[in-house]
């Protein structure tokens, strides 16, 4: 097989996280298949013996951190503590709060991952189930914590698997306010006078599974929250062993058969709920919705429709086998076009730079910068996620430019410019791009321009 470096340039920048030094060699002779070798590990896409808490440890850990410091609180008031007037700025060395640490750690744990990743299609796939199947920092300290818990497990699975995962994982339950939603019809509901919270049903239907405007309408929506009715999580502050985990309290769901698209489903408690999912997940309008999703992220903003074709027939003919899709996406001819179509978003962006320089980074600056960018870390803007289409990020070129300037003057010192060019860019790099690295006044500035390159910014 003929080596080809441009190619496999291409595969690191659309595929991955973009070249670490030596990588395009290394896979010059074959980028297609260093994709798919990529897809085969037992382990591919877990974090392994992180250390890291599950999400009900974290919950219940926070919970107590905060009890715990309120109680402070208020026995200073009780005894008098005199309070400063303006209270003095914690200490560089002063640890940050406990739901700061979590954060913070669950972060370094995913930018790690993508930085050493020998290309990073695993760890793409990862961050592009993590986006739809979203859940919000803002709402649960679980965040990083679900990550871990439901996209990576299922990254290379079935869709309905992650699907099931995700729907009724407590960080869901809690973002999308069904641990709060009660049928009206339920003993709880009635005892309560408490009744239905939509939310969780209507994104499920219009942007986890079917599309927006698709084979549903208003009653499925309103069905299938009752179906869901009874899904919740168990009080931390009555359990301090299992607080924040899953729980049916069947109290709560509102009894009888639901009729969900068209079909009847038999009230068998979660099992109600299990049932209209794994249909849900199997409907040719979710395997339509999946496939122009991954082909818009990957390609381009208006994806080539024969390629959503082939995805969504591949979805549908393995019955939502996602390592078979991402083959499928990979071996297809319309997603190695050689224009590079999309934008990176902010936090692919910061691992790239990474990669192409060998910096390790410290956490605390590099989700300030996504943040900065408009992509803070596990905080979606909606419950439909960050935008996938290159005119969400493109007022945000700008602010890269300053980031860039930053981070050369930091960790561009001892980098050979055109080193480090031919490690990030190889044959991707213009004659442009390389004039003006070459004609740069200083190591910092030609590490920025480098950065800021067309064809570094795109995949």
């Amino acid at each position: 097989m003929a080596c080809d470096p441009k190619e496999a340039a291409l595969a690191l920048h659309r595929f991955g996280f973009g070249p670490r030094e030596g990588s395009i060699a290394a896979i010059a002779e074959d980028p297609r298949g260093a994709l798919f070798a990529e897809l085969e590990p037992a382990n591919a896409g877990q974090i392994i013996n992180s250390g890291l808490p599950t999400s009900g440890a974290a919950n219940r850990a926070v919970f107590e951190y905060r009890a715990e410091r309120n109680a402070e609180q208020k026995r200073q008031r009780r005894e008098g503590a005199a309070q400063p007037a303006m209270e003095a700025p914690p200490a560089q060395s002063d640890p940050p709060p406990l739901p700061r640490r979590l954060f913070l750690n669950e972060a370094k744990a995913r930018i790690d991952a993508a930085r050493d990743a020998e290309i990073g299609l695993v760890e793409r796939l990862v961050w592009f189930w993590s986006n739809h199947f979203c859940v919000s920092q803002d709402k649960t300290v679980m965040a990083g914590a679900y990550e871990r818990e439901v996209i990576r497990p299922h990254v290379l699975g079935r869709f309905s698997d992650m699907l099931l995962a995700a729907e009724g994982h407590p960080a869901m339950l809690i973002y999308l306010d069904n641990a709060q939603s009660i049928g009206p019809d339920s003993v709880a509901g009635i005892n309560r006078d408490k009744g239905l919270n939509e939310n969780l049903a209507r994104e499920v239907l219009e942007l986890h599974t079917l599309g927006v405007r698709t084979v549903y309408t208003q009653d499925d929506v309103t069905n299938f929250a009752k179906v869901l009715t009874g899904w919740t999580i168990i009080p931390t502050v009555n359990n301090p062993d299992h607080g924040g985990e899953f729980v049916f309290i069947k109290r709560a769901h509102e009894p009888g058969p639901k009729t969900v698209i068209g079909k009847e489903y038999d009230d068998t408690g979660t099992g109600q709920g299990r049932a209209v999912l794994a249909d849900l997940a199997r409907h040719p309008a979710t395997a339509k919705h999946v496939a122009t999703k991954l082909a818009r992220h990957f390609i381009a903003d208006d994806p080539p429709p024969a390629l959503v074709e082939l995805l969504t027939q591949r979805f549908l003919d393995t019955d939502g086998d996602l390592k078979e899709v991402a083959k499928a996406l990979i071996a297809s001819p319309e997603a190695w076009m050689p224009e590079q179509a999309k934008i990176k978003r902010p936090g692919e962006w910061i691992v790239a730079a990474l990669r192409a320089t060998g910096e390790a980074g410290d956490i605390r600056r590099i989700v300030q910068a996504q943040a900065m960018l408009g992509e803070p870390l596990w905080r979606p803007p909606a419950p439909k996620g960050f935008s996938d289409d290159n005119a969400a990020w493109l007022d945000g070129l700008a602010q890269r430019l300053d980031m860039a300037n930053a981070f050369a003057h930091r960790e561009g010192l001892a980098l050979e410019p055109e080193a480090t060019m031919e490690a990030a860019l190889g044959p991707l790099a213009s004659a442009e791009t390389r004039q003006t690295v070459a004609r740069a006044e200083s190591r910092p500035q030609a590490l920025t321009m480098l950065l800021m390159a067309p064809e570094f910014q795109r995949r």
